[in-house]
């Protein structure tokens, strides 16, 4: 009598903690359940259709403030986070004009060099605009549940060759408009010894001008990306409020 006793209380023990352990399993998969839906529903509540306008909507109203910022005067000089300044390649001579007290030739040559990207930079709306209409709905709905500058990486890794290619002509029309050629010239004239730090083959003023002009535009477009996704107030249509409210 006394084993069943045993047998009996060791039940009435063991069946709490397996229901226990049971109603943790069950709850458990709500919680996983409800996970998942959540997730789903970033994406499923919204037609595939409203994802790809609302994320083309995004980097179309990126670009075009992009360049409204840097196309007009001074955008590029006196924005510290886009100012293209000398290259490396001539530093030396900068700093050395600057301790000779030549630094308006210097400083001529940076202001000729930003003034090219500033006149350069409305043209490339067209191209930018183009380059969004290629985006897939996979590449939309990646784009939605990335990073805070994920379309905007989407932008630059498949469009920054055919974007070199299409602004440098205008950047080199720019160039030619602000005088830049000579403001180099000049510079270099009053290097005096200097000049022999230069490595005139391996120095493309055009190229340099054209990359540091895609890099301010990027910036510039990944910012707003972020305020899209961040600040309600940007999110300045419908759809962009359906797409980034979720």
């Amino acid at each position: 009598m006394k084993f069943y006793k045993v047998v009996l209380l060791a039940l009435l023990m063991i069946v709490p903690l397996l229901a226990q352990a049971g109603w943790r399993d069950y709850v458990n998969d709500i919680k996983e359940t409800v996970k998942s839906k959540t997730t789903d529903n970033t994406t499923s509540s919204l037609s595939e259709d409203t994802i790809v306008q609302g994320l083309k909507q995004a980097l179309n109203q990126g670009v075009k403030k992009s360049v409204q910022l840097l196309g007009k005067k001074n955008g590029f000089l006196n924005d510290p986070s886009v100012k293209i300044p000398v290259p490396d390649s001539l530093k030396t001579v900068d700093k050395g004009l600057r301790k000779i007290g030549q630094e308006k030739a210097a400083d001529k040559f940076i202001i000729t060099m930003n003034q090219a990207a500033e006149e350069a930079v409305p043209k490339t709306v067209d191209i930018l605009v183009q380059a969004v209409q290629a985006m897939s709905l996979k590449d939309a709905v990646n784009i939605l549940n990335g990073e805070e500058d994920a379309a905007t990486q989407y932008f630059k890794h498949n469009s920054s060759s055919h974007l070199y290619t299409a602004i440098k002509p205008v950047v080199q029309n720019a160039t030619s408009s602000v005088h830049l050629t000579d403001s180099y010239k000049t510079m270099i004239s009053k290097a005096g010894f200097l000049a022999k730090y230069i490595d005139k083959d391996s120095l493309d003023i055009d190229q340099y001008i054209t990359n540091k002009t895609i890099d301010g535009l990027f910036l510039k477009i990944a910012l707003e990306e972020k305020r899209i996704r961040k600040d309600p107030l940007a999110r300045t249509t419908d759809i962009l409020k359906q797409v980034f409210g979720q």
